[in-house]
Protein backbone atom coordinates (compact mmCIF):
# COMPACT_ATOMS: atom_id res chain seq x y z
CA UNK A 1 0.00 0.00 0.00
CA UNK A 2 2.80 2.66 0.94
CA UNK A 3 4.63 1.85 -2.27
CA UNK A 4 1.34 2.61 -4.50
CA UNK A 5 1.21 5.44 -2.17
CA UNK A 6 4.68 6.67 -2.58
CA UNK A 7 5.05 5.44 -6.64
CA UNK A 8 7.22 2.59 -5.49
CA UNK A 9 9.13 4.72 -2.52
CA UNK A 10 9.72 2.85 0.38
CA UNK A 11 9.18 5.21 3.45
CA UNK A 12 13.08 5.28 4.02
CA UNK A 13 13.61 6.75 0.15
CA UNK A 14 10.64 9.14 0.65
CA UNK A 15 11.71 10.15 4.30
CA UNK A 16 15.45 10.80 3.10
CA UNK A 17 14.87 12.35 -0.27
CA UNK A 18 11.44 14.07 -0.30
CA UNK A 19 10.10 15.11 3.11
CA UNK A 20 10.47 18.35 4.00
CA UNK A 21 12.92 18.87 1.04
CA UNK A 22 11.60 18.88 -2.08
CA UNK A 23 8.14 18.21 -3.55
CA UNK A 24 6.38 14.80 -5.03
CA UNK A 25 4.16 13.84 -7.71
CA UNK A 26 2.94 10.58 -7.92
CA UNK A 27 0.15 9.27 -10.36
CA UNK A 28 -2.11 6.90 -9.76
CA UNK A 29 -1.01 7.02 -5.70
CA UNK A 30 -4.61 5.74 -5.16
CA UNK A 31 -6.16 4.20 -8.33
CA UNK A 32 -9.16 5.63 -9.13
CA UNK A 33 -9.99 7.81 -6.47
CA UNK A 34 -13.26 9.54 -6.35
CA UNK A 35 -14.08 9.82 -2.71
CA UNK A 36 -14.57 7.79 0.48
CA UNK A 37 -18.16 6.12 1.80
CA UNK A 38 -19.80 8.93 2.52
CA UNK A 39 -18.27 11.95 0.66
CA UNK A 40 -18.08 11.12 -2.86
CA UNK A 41 -20.00 13.85 -4.11
CA UNK A 42 -20.02 18.05 -3.80
CA UNK A 43 -23.62 17.56 -2.19
CA UNK A 44 -22.45 15.39 0.12
CA UNK A 45 -19.67 18.00 1.15
CA UNK A 46 -22.19 20.70 1.08
CA UNK A 47 -24.40 19.01 3.98
CA UNK A 48 -20.97 19.05 5.67
CA UNK A 49 -20.80 23.11 5.24
CA UNK A 50 -24.01 23.41 7.10
CA UNK A 51 -23.09 21.87 10.20
CA UNK A 52 -22.60 24.29 12.80
CA UNK A 53 -19.63 22.09 14.29
CA UNK A 54 -17.91 21.66 11.40
CA UNK A 55 -15.33 24.46 10.24
CA UNK A 56 -15.76 25.63 6.42
CA UNK A 57 -15.20 28.65 4.27
CA UNK A 58 -16.57 29.51 0.88
CA UNK A 59 -13.80 31.66 -1.36
CA UNK A 60 -14.70 33.25 -4.63
CA UNK A 61 -12.72 35.05 -7.55
CA UNK A 62 -14.94 37.45 -9.55
CA UNK A 63 -11.79 39.18 -11.82
CA UNK A 64 -9.38 40.75 -8.76
CA UNK A 65 -11.96 41.06 -6.20
CA UNK A 66 -11.90 37.72 -3.78
CA UNK A 67 -14.93 37.28 -1.04
CA UNK A 68 -14.31 34.89 1.97
CA UNK A 69 -16.87 33.64 4.24
CA UNK A 70 -16.77 31.13 6.82
CA UNK A 71 -19.29 28.19 7.79
CA UNK A 72 -22.15 27.49 8.13
CA UNK A 73 -23.40 27.97 5.07
CA UNK A 74 -25.73 26.72 2.39
CA UNK A 75 -22.97 25.97 -0.47
CA UNK A 76 -25.20 27.00 -3.81
CA UNK A 77 -27.36 29.94 -2.31
CA UNK A 78 -23.55 31.53 -1.10
CA UNK A 79 -22.91 30.83 -4.89
CA UNK A 80 -25.66 32.80 -6.11
CA UNK A 81 -25.25 35.61 -3.94
CA UNK A 82 -21.25 36.05 -5.32
CA UNK A 83 -21.62 35.28 -8.55
CA UNK A 84 -17.91 34.10 -9.83
CA UNK A 85 -15.50 31.36 -9.77
CA UNK A 86 -15.44 29.31 -6.25
CA UNK A 87 -14.58 27.02 -4.17
CA UNK A 88 -16.12 25.63 -0.77
CA UNK A 89 -13.52 24.21 1.93
CA UNK A 90 -14.08 21.61 4.62
CA UNK A 91 -11.64 21.67 7.61
CA UNK A 92 -11.55 18.35 9.59
CA UNK A 93 -13.34 15.83 7.84
CA UNK A 94 -11.58 12.84 9.54
CA UNK A 95 -13.24 14.26 13.03
CA UNK A 96 -16.83 13.67 10.91
CA UNK A 97 -16.61 10.52 8.58
CA UNK A 98 -15.00 7.57 9.89
CA UNK A 99 -14.35 6.82 5.98
CA UNK A 100 -12.37 9.92 5.95
CA UNK A 101 -10.49 9.19 9.05
CA UNK A 102 -9.47 5.63 7.85
CA UNK A 103 -7.84 7.60 4.48
CA UNK A 104 -5.59 10.07 6.51
CA UNK A 105 -4.71 7.18 8.41
CA UNK A 106 -3.15 5.72 5.24
CA UNK A 107 -0.72 8.08 5.17
CA UNK A 108 0.66 6.47 9.09
CA UNK A 109 4.08 6.22 7.62
CA UNK A 110 4.46 9.90 9.54
CA UNK A 111 4.35 10.31 13.02
CA UNK A 112 0.58 10.82 14.33
CA UNK A 113 1.91 13.27 16.81
CA UNK A 114 2.55 15.75 13.25
CA UNK A 115 -1.26 14.50 11.92
CA UNK A 116 -3.29 17.98 11.31
CA UNK A 117 -6.66 17.42 9.58
CA UNK A 118 -7.95 15.92 6.29
CA UNK A 119 -9.27 18.98 4.15
CA UNK A 120 -12.18 18.49 1.38
CA UNK A 121 -12.66 21.43 -1.44
CA UNK A 122 -15.22 21.70 -4.15
CA UNK A 123 -14.53 24.02 -6.76
CA UNK A 124 -16.00 24.86 -10.26
CA UNK A 125 -13.83 25.86 -13.29
CA UNK A 126 -11.47 27.85 -12.62
CA UNK A 127 -11.61 27.79 -9.07
CA UNK A 128 -9.25 28.25 -6.42
CA UNK A 129 -7.65 30.48 -3.71
CA UNK A 130 -5.11 32.13 -5.46
CA UNK A 131 -1.26 31.03 -5.14
CA UNK A 132 -0.06 30.92 -1.79
CA UNK A 133 2.40 29.13 0.93
CA UNK A 134 1.71 26.94 3.78
CA UNK A 135 3.80 26.69 7.06
CA UNK A 136 3.01 22.58 7.23
CA UNK A 137 3.08 19.96 5.30
CA UNK A 138 0.90 18.60 2.84
CA UNK A 139 -0.64 15.29 0.41
CA UNK A 140 -2.90 16.45 -2.04
CA UNK A 141 -4.73 14.07 -3.39
CA UNK A 142 -7.14 14.38 -6.43
CA UNK A 143 -10.60 13.00 -6.15
CA UNK A 144 -13.00 13.74 -9.37
CA UNK A 145 -12.10 15.93 -12.02
CA UNK A 146 -9.17 17.64 -12.40
CA UNK A 147 -6.98 20.14 -10.98
CA UNK A 148 -3.95 22.22 -12.47
CA UNK A 149 -0.98 23.05 -10.15
CA UNK A 150 1.60 25.37 -9.95
CA UNK A 151 4.01 25.11 -7.77
CA UNK A 152 7.34 26.95 -7.17
CA UNK A 153 10.35 28.03 -4.35
CA UNK A 154 9.14 31.52 -3.83
CA UNK A 155 11.67 33.62 -1.72
CA UNK A 156 9.36 37.19 -2.59
CA UNK A 157 6.69 36.48 0.47
CA UNK A 158 5.23 39.64 -0.01
CA UNK A 159 1.11 39.40 0.11
CA UNK A 160 -1.14 41.69 -1.85
CA UNK A 161 -2.62 44.37 0.33
CA UNK A 162 -6.31 44.83 1.11
CA UNK A 163 -7.44 40.47 0.38
CA UNK A 164 -9.40 38.32 2.93
CA UNK A 165 -6.77 36.03 2.09
CA UNK A 166 -3.30 35.56 1.73
CA UNK A 167 -2.21 35.73 -1.73
CA UNK A 168 1.48 36.13 -3.12
CA UNK A 169 2.11 39.74 -4.86
CA UNK A 170 4.07 37.62 -7.17
CA UNK A 171 4.35 34.25 -8.45
CA UNK A 172 6.79 32.39 -10.28
CA UNK A 173 6.08 28.84 -10.40
CA UNK A 174 9.00 26.27 -11.97
CA UNK A 175 6.09 23.06 -12.73
CA UNK A 176 3.22 22.97 -13.79
CA UNK A 177 1.10 19.48 -13.63
CA UNK A 178 -2.69 18.68 -13.62
CA UNK A 179 -4.03 15.91 -11.42
CA UNK A 180 -6.47 13.81 -12.03
CA UNK A 181 -8.26 10.99 -10.04
CA UNK A 182 -5.88 9.18 -7.69
CA UNK A 183 -2.72 11.35 -8.17
CA UNK A 184 -1.10 12.87 -5.62
CA UNK A 185 0.88 15.71 -5.06
CA UNK A 186 3.48 16.06 -1.58
CA UNK A 187 4.44 20.23 -0.82
CA UNK A 188 6.68 20.74 1.90
CA UNK A 189 6.15 23.83 4.13
CA UNK A 190 6.84 26.95 2.25
CA UNK A 191 6.44 26.08 -1.28
CA UNK A 192 4.23 28.26 -3.00
CA UNK A 193 1.56 26.97 -5.28
CA UNK A 194 -1.79 27.34 -6.56
CA UNK A 195 -4.35 25.34 -7.64
CA UNK A 196 -6.98 25.71 -10.34
CA UNK A 197 -10.31 23.52 -11.23
CA UNK A 198 -10.33 21.94 -14.99
CA UNK A 199 -13.77 22.08 -14.71
CA UNK A 200 -15.72 21.19 -11.01
CA UNK A 201 -13.21 18.76 -9.19
CA UNK A 202 -12.64 18.03 -5.55
CA UNK A 203 -9.01 17.96 -3.59
CA UNK A 204 -8.19 15.97 -0.40
CA UNK A 205 -5.62 17.69 1.27
CA UNK A 206 -3.98 15.65 4.21
CA UNK A 207 -2.18 18.30 6.43
CA UNK A 208 0.86 18.09 9.06
CA UNK A 209 1.20 20.79 11.05
CA UNK A 210 4.80 22.42 11.91
CA UNK A 211 4.17 24.75 13.95
CA UNK A 212 6.32 28.34 13.85
CA UNK A 213 9.21 27.67 16.99
CA UNK A 214 7.44 31.19 18.29
CA UNK A 215 4.07 29.28 18.64
CA UNK A 216 5.59 26.41 20.15
CA UNK A 217 7.43 29.32 22.98
CA UNK A 218 4.35 30.97 23.91
CA UNK A 219 2.57 27.76 24.63
CA UNK A 220 4.94 26.08 26.48
CA UNK A 221 5.52 29.06 28.29
CA UNK A 222 1.52 29.37 29.33
CA UNK A 223 1.82 25.30 30.21
CA UNK A 224 4.20 26.21 32.21
CA UNK A 225 2.28 29.07 34.41
CA UNK A 226 -0.41 26.60 34.56
CA UNK A 227 1.94 23.93 36.43
CA UNK A 228 5.00 25.52 38.42
CA UNK A 229 4.74 26.36 42.06
CA UNK A 230 7.46 29.08 43.32
CA UNK A 231 6.74 29.18 46.97
CA UNK A 232 7.67 32.56 48.99
CA UNK A 233 7.14 35.97 47.91
CA UNK A 234 9.07 39.19 47.21
CA UNK A 235 10.77 40.76 50.42
CA UNK A 236 13.30 43.05 51.10
CA UNK A 237 13.09 43.40 55.39
CA UNK A 238 16.57 45.20 55.11
CA UNK A 239 15.45 48.22 52.57
CA UNK A 240 17.62 51.14 52.20
CA UNK A 241 16.68 54.43 51.15
CA UNK A 242 17.57 55.43 47.30
CA UNK A 243 19.01 58.63 45.64
CA UNK A 244 16.07 58.18 43.08
CA UNK A 245 12.58 56.86 44.30
CA UNK A 246 11.74 56.60 40.60
CA UNK A 247 15.03 53.87 40.13
CA UNK A 248 14.20 50.09 39.89
CA UNK A 249 17.09 49.08 42.23
CA UNK A 250 19.62 46.99 41.80
CA UNK A 251 18.87 44.57 44.99
CA UNK A 252 15.06 44.46 43.56
CA UNK A 253 16.56 43.11 40.41
CA UNK A 254 18.96 40.48 42.00
CA UNK A 255 16.06 39.33 44.09
CA UNK A 256 13.79 38.52 41.02
CA UNK A 257 16.56 37.38 39.29
CA UNK A 258 16.89 34.64 41.48
CA UNK A 259 13.38 33.97 42.09
CA UNK A 260 13.02 33.58 38.28
CA UNK A 261 16.19 31.25 37.85
CA UNK A 262 14.10 28.36 40.07
CA UNK A 263 12.15 27.85 36.96
CA UNK A 264 13.20 24.89 35.61
CA UNK A 265 12.25 22.35 32.83
CA UNK A 266 13.94 19.27 31.66
CA UNK A 267 13.49 16.74 28.90
CA UNK A 268 10.11 15.20 31.42
CA UNK A 269 8.59 18.70 31.31
CA UNK A 270 9.29 18.86 27.66
CA UNK A 271 7.43 15.83 27.13
CA UNK A 272 4.55 16.25 29.49
CA UNK A 273 4.28 20.13 27.35
CA UNK A 274 3.76 18.43 24.07
CA UNK A 275 1.58 15.62 24.82
CA UNK A 276 -0.83 17.59 26.31
CA UNK A 277 -0.39 20.48 23.85
CA UNK A 278 -0.58 18.09 20.74
CA UNK A 279 -3.40 16.33 22.07
CA UNK A 280 -5.85 19.10 22.69
CA UNK A 281 -8.89 19.50 21.22
CA UNK A 282 -8.99 22.59 18.43
CA UNK A 283 -11.20 25.20 19.60
CA UNK A 284 -14.48 23.87 18.07
CA UNK A 285 -14.33 20.56 18.91
CA UNK A 286 -16.67 18.68 21.05
CA UNK A 287 -17.63 15.49 22.05
CA UNK A 288 -21.31 13.55 21.86
CA UNK A 289 -21.53 11.78 25.06
CA UNK A 290 -23.53 8.76 25.22
CA UNK A 291 -28.03 10.06 26.27
CA UNK A 292 -28.11 6.94 27.78
CA UNK A 293 -24.46 5.23 28.36
CA UNK A 294 -24.40 1.35 29.00
CA UNK A 295 -23.02 0.63 32.53
CA UNK A 296 -19.83 -0.27 32.65
CA UNK A 297 -20.16 -4.36 32.55
CA UNK A 298 -22.06 -3.97 30.14
CA UNK A 299 -19.91 -1.71 27.84
CA UNK A 300 -17.14 -3.77 29.03
CA UNK A 301 -19.30 -7.11 27.96
CA UNK A 302 -20.11 -5.09 24.49
CA UNK A 303 -16.16 -4.37 23.68
CA UNK A 304 -15.03 -8.01 24.35
CA UNK A 305 -17.64 -9.54 21.67
CA UNK A 306 -17.37 -6.68 18.96
CA UNK A 307 -14.35 -4.37 19.68
CA UNK A 308 -13.98 -0.60 20.18
CA UNK A 309 -12.98 2.74 17.98
CA UNK A 310 -11.74 5.95 19.36
CA UNK A 311 -13.85 9.10 17.92
CA UNK A 312 -12.85 10.60 14.85
CA UNK A 313 -12.40 14.00 16.71
CA UNK A 314 -9.62 11.79 20.03
CA UNK A 315 -6.41 11.95 19.83
CA UNK A 316 -4.15 9.44 21.78
CA UNK A 317 -0.42 9.81 21.51
CA UNK A 318 2.17 8.73 24.00
CA UNK A 319 5.93 8.95 25.23
CA UNK A 320 7.26 6.36 27.25
CA UNK A 321 5.02 5.14 30.09
CA UNK A 322 2.62 8.43 29.37
CA UNK A 323 -0.38 8.41 27.35
CA UNK A 324 -2.10 11.40 25.89
CA UNK A 325 -5.73 12.11 25.87
CA UNK A 326 -7.26 14.84 24.51
CA UNK A 327 -4.96 17.32 26.53
CA UNK A 328 -5.32 14.69 29.30
CA UNK A 329 -2.46 12.30 30.98
CA UNK A 330 -2.05 9.37 32.65
CA UNK A 331 0.96 6.62 33.40
CA UNK A 332 0.43 3.17 32.61
CA UNK A 333 3.18 0.15 32.75
CA UNK A 334 3.15 -3.42 31.72
CA UNK A 335 0.17 -5.36 29.91
CA UNK A 336 -2.06 -2.06 30.10
CA UNK A 337 0.97 -0.23 28.34
CA UNK A 338 0.78 -2.25 25.75
CA UNK A 339 -3.10 -2.47 25.15
CA UNK A 340 -3.18 1.46 25.25
CA UNK A 341 -0.07 1.31 22.55
CA UNK A 342 -2.14 -0.44 20.25
CA UNK A 343 -5.08 1.13 20.76
CA UNK A 344 -3.15 4.59 19.68
CA UNK A 345 -1.23 2.84 16.83
CA UNK A 346 -4.44 1.47 16.03
CA UNK A 347 -6.93 3.70 16.58
CA UNK A 348 -9.15 0.65 18.39
CA UNK A 349 -9.03 -2.73 20.26
CA UNK A 350 -11.02 -5.85 18.74
CA UNK A 351 -11.28 -6.51 22.26
CA UNK A 352 -10.83 -5.84 26.46
CA UNK A 353 -9.96 -9.26 26.96
CA UNK A 354 -6.65 -9.43 28.92
CA UNK A 355 -7.50 -5.95 29.84
CA UNK A 356 -6.82 -5.11 33.59
CA UNK A 357 -9.68 -3.59 35.76
CA UNK A 358 -8.02 -0.14 36.24
CA UNK A 359 -7.23 0.19 32.17
CA UNK A 360 -10.98 -1.12 32.04
CA UNK A 361 -12.31 1.79 34.33
CA UNK A 362 -10.08 4.22 32.29
CA UNK A 363 -11.38 3.06 29.03
CA UNK A 364 -15.24 3.68 30.06
CA UNK A 365 -14.18 7.23 31.55
CA UNK A 366 -13.61 7.64 28.29
CA UNK A 367 -16.37 6.35 26.65
CA UNK A 368 -18.53 8.19 29.19
CA UNK A 369 -16.52 11.56 28.12
CA UNK A 370 -17.24 10.67 24.00
CA UNK A 371 -13.51 9.96 23.75
CA UNK A 372 -14.77 6.46 22.15
CA UNK A 373 -17.42 3.69 21.42
CA UNK A 374 -18.05 0.72 21.53
CA UNK A 375 -18.23 -1.25 18.09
Amino acid sequence: MISTLLGGLSTAEFLSKYWQKKPLLVRQAVPGFTGVDGLGSAAQLFDLARRDEVESRFVCRAGDRWTLAHGPFDARRTARKHPGRWTVLVQGVNEHLAAGDALMRRFDFIPYARLDDLMVSYAVDGGGVGPHFDSYDVFLLQGIGQRRWRIGTQRDKRLVDGLPLRILRQFTPRHDWTLNPGDLLYLPPQWAHDGVAVGACMTWSIGFRAPPAQELADQFLTYLQDTIELPGRYADPDLATQKHPAEIGAAMVDQVESVLARIKWNRATVSQFLGRHLTEPKANVFFDVPQRPLSARQFAARCRRHGLRLDGRSRLLFHGQSFFMNGESCRLAGGDRAQLMRLADQRGLQTLDGVSATLQALIYQWYVNGYLQPQ
